[in-house]
């Protein structure tokens, strides 16, 4: 059977009908969102939440496979919300979908477990493509958030000098998740159990100095590209 999203790749599992649900205080807004996801075709809103509160009661029963969460919500925050989602739904990706484009804000959504992140600004066929691309393990960024975490690698590092030692098992894991596979696919292939996956990880953060996989990818990018 020919694959219904070919941005996909086969091996990841696609749905008959992707589903979305959409984390948005603004009705007129949250509105014209679910009738742009509805456009796409092969895309399907199956809620929509005013509040984190709505979220937290109404999202885990519906389990979706993407969440777009807006981060500023009338009392619990976006970013709170997709901390406490994240730990009921691991499997589901969410990706912010804001206004807001501040440093602290980016960091600590990507920490608190938000797979993604775009600006409402972006174009209907961005958000298509973001959604796709976060299904297939990746970890789509508005250009100018990519711009920003970009730039947060190019500051004067905190211990110059001190310069990571990965091991070579640490570094195999980098190298596979800087390709873009997921946790369970780089349990797969270096079979390994996803736990010690996390564990390496959590190893590599540490050493890298790094709060999240987007940013130890770029630093481990970025390592790369300075090697003569």
């Amino acid at each position: 059977m020919k694959n219904p999203f070919p941005n996909l790749s086969e091996k990841a599992a696609v749905p008959a009908t992707i589903s979305v649900a959409l984390v948005e205080d603004q009705e007129d807004l949250c509105r014209s969102w679910v009738q742009i996801i509805e456009s796409f075709g092969g895309f399907e809103c199956v809620c929509t939440c005013r509040s984190a509160e709505e979220a937290m009661r109404v999202i885990p029963e519906a389990r979706p496979d993407a969440i777009l969460m807006d981060i500023r919500l009338p009392r619990m925050s976006g970013i709170e919300c997709t901390s406490r989602l994240k730990g009921l739904l691991p499997a589901t990706h969410i990706v912010i979908l804001t206004v807001l484009d501040d440093d602290e804000l980016i960091f600590r959504a990507l920490q608190a477990g938000a797979d993604g992140y775009l600006l409402k600004r972006s174009k209907p066929a961005e958000l298509r493509a973001a959604l796709l691309e976060v299904l297939n393990g990746g970890a789509p960024m508005s250009s100018a958030i990519a711009r920003r975490v970009v730039r947060s690698f190019r500051r004067p590092p905190a211990h110059p000098g001190n310069e990571a030692h990965l091991s070579t098992r640490e570094t195999e894991v980098l190298n596979l998740l800087s390709r873009g596979l997921s946790n369970k696919e780089i349990a797969d292939q270096m079979r390994l159990s996803i736990e010690t996956v996390r564990s390496y990880l959590k190893a590599i953060y540490e050493k890298l100095h790094v709060r999240c996989r987007i940013e130890a990818v770029l630093r481990y990018n970025a390592d790369r590209s300075a090697v003569p």
